[in-house]
């Protein structure tokens, strides 16, 4: 059975705090739905209906789109080990740049990060959690080393150029506004 919670309890941030992976959901008006796994050290609960998630370059900038036109985020989490749970986090979010007033105080809250694009600071509206009894379990390995090692062979002028090339617009056309 599912249950609903109006914030972040010590329980689920517990959880939270002891998942190697998530997966972030955000959708234009019109147009394609953007469901992306995420990992690193890059999620940090900072209250009961706050959350920031450290992004870094990748092949596109879809949640930067969406969170422009409508705000809507979902955040998901998955136990691949120990006992089943889901849990969803339904907010919404805004994206802050380098650059934007708050930006140093936020990016502390993470380590350095090669290739460090923005971070989402979502307020979690509702949490559900459900059993995850039919998904199977994983034995994590450890992170992936090529984005970092890629992002500091870049530099930081490198990934700017990459961000004007493949990272302005959504994959249905649409403003991500990175260099506004």
């Amino acid at each position: 059975m599912s249950k609903f919670y109006k914030k972040i309890t010590p329980k689920l941030q517990k959880f939270i705090e002891a998942q190697n992976i998530f997966f972030v959901a955000t959708a234009p008006t019109s147009g394609r739905i953007n469901l992306s796994p995420k990992g690193m050290d890059s999620f940090r609960v900072i209250d009961s209906n706050r959350v920031l998630w450290l992004n870094v370059t990748g092949s596109g900038n879809e949640t930067a789109a969406h969170l422009l036109e409508n705000q809507r985020i979902t955040i998901m989490f998955c136990s691949f080990e120990g006992a089943p749970n889901i849990l969803r986090l339904y907010g919404v979010g805004k994206e802050i740049k380098e650059g934007d007033k708050n930006w140093n105080a936020l990016l502390e809250h993470f380590p350095k990060t090669p290739g460090t694009r923005q971070i989402f600071d979502i307020t979690i509206k509702s949490a559900q959690t459900s059993c995850g009894m039919s998904v199977p379990y994983f034995d994590y390995k450890g992170e992936r080393d090529e984005l970092n090692n890629w992002a500091s062979k870049q530099g930081k002028e490198g990934i700017k150029k990459y961000w004007k090339k493949n990272n302005q617009t959504s994959v249905d056309g649409l403003p991500t506004n990175l260099f506004t």
